[in-house]
């Protein structure tokens, strides 16, 4: 898979060559008719990868009609290697953008004025999977051994644990990885990155040879960021910065589409193999059982939520991805960003009238008593 050259790239993390996800925009046909007639507000929604499970909330929120009921007419253009989410946002070619926290910090750096309004992923699914045999448990077990990275900005929880646990970057071997698990199968790797709602998955999905059946979560060991204490916030929802100051209306529909957009995910912790099949209409081609197990890891990073609702930002976490993406350098020596992000990076402002809102009508934001379900993987996913 090719990327921009930028440090600050779409959050392909997701993509595979074997896993090819068809790259078509979506949008519900009866908000469309709707907005025809002036009654709808029409709203651009850029995601940062194909239709996946990854965003499976929204397109839930399209499917079910959330959206409409908020009087929004969204459309929702699938990403790519060469789309950045919040170029398209900064740019005025969308009004809402779906992005990685540090990967939005360098970008706003860079000069553009976007927002966090809602985080919506509270727990990191970056990990370093191994072989059993490789006895790599910690961050600290990684010196000496063969690493993999995607780079392209996805590498900083990796090089944080490493400096957490006094592991210079001369002290393993860095290992390009390619976006697929082929190079950490064929043990040309070590330790290789992994999604859980995703890489992890191509793993269990894929024959051991020792065994002639597939590969189980014994045969793995997991080194989890969140655990290290160097996970960084991923998944957000991003708004024009500008525009929420200066523009009451933009602001109220913020409060709207972030409100819908809970409701979606809500949908998708409550009805994961629903969730899964309508981002799979809208033009996933994922295997079935990859499609709910990325719906099912994905409901693990949110729920349940911990820090006052979905979407709420908890500032210990901002901080820590904030000073992670400050004093954290990867195998360039280059950071994140040099200086500390401007007040405008962040703010719960709309968010919490967002669950004010769902709250008064009796929605139960926090998913206190989730669940995750159990996921069956089948051979390549199908």
């Amino acid at each position: 898979m090719k990327h921009s050259k930028r440090l600050i790239v779409t959050g392909a993390i997701a993509a595979v060559s074997a896993l090819a996800l068809a790259g078509c925009s979506s949008s519900g046909s009866d908000d469309s008719t709707d907005s025809a007639s002036g009654d709808l507000t029409p709203v651009t929604l850029q995601l940062q990868w194909f239709a996946q499970a990854q965003f499976a909330g929204y397109y839930a929120a399209l499917d079910q009609g959330y959206y409409k009921d908020e009087g929004l007419d969204v459309t929702i253009l699938e990403g790519g290697a060469d789309i950045v989410p919040q170029d398209v946002l900064s740019g005025g070619d969308a009004d809402y953008a779906i992005s990685w926290v540090p990967k939005v910090l360098g970008s706003i750096e860079q000069g553009a004025e976007i927002t966090d309004v809602a985080q919506i992923f509270e727990r990191s699914a970056t990990t370093q999977i191994s072989m059993k045999d490789k006895n790599i448990t910690t961050a600290a077990d990684l010196k000496g051994k063969k690493v993999g990275s995607w780079g392209y900005g996805n590498e900083w929880e990796l090089f944080a644990g490493m400096q957490k646990a006094d592991v210079a970057p001369d002290d393993i071997s860095l290992v390009q990885q390619a976006f697929d698990m082929n190079g950490f199968l064929a043990g040309d790797i070590d330790a290789a990155q992994a999604m859980t709602y995703n890489e992890y998955a191509q793993v269990l999905e894929s024959e051991n040879p020792a065994t002639g059946k597939l590969f189980t979560p014994d045969d793995l060991n997991v080194i989890d960021w969140n655990k290290e204490g160097t996970a960084m916030l991923q998944d957000a929802i991003w708004a024009d910065s500008a525009k929420l100051a200066d523009d009451d209306a933009y602001a109220d529909q913020t409060v709207k589409f972030i409100k819908a957009s809970i409701k979606g995910w809500i949908y998708a912790k409550d009805n994961p193999e629903k969730a899964a099949a309508i981002v799979t209409a809208a033009g996933s081609t994922l295997g079935e059982s990859h499609q709910l197990w990325m719906t099912n890891e994905v409901n693990k990073l949110i729920w349940p939520s911990t820090s006052g609702g979905i979407g709420m930002i908890d500032e210990d976490a901002w901080k820590q991805t904030v000073d992670i993406a400050m004093g954290t350098k990867n195998e360039t020596g280059a950071t994140v960003i040099s200086a500390e992000p401007p007040a405008s990076a962040h703010t719960n402002e709309y968010v919490e009238k967002a669950l004010a809102e769902l709250k008064d009508e009796g929605v139960d934001t926090e998913g206190a008593d989730f669940t995750p379900i159990d996921v069956t993987l089948k051979a390549g996913g199908e």
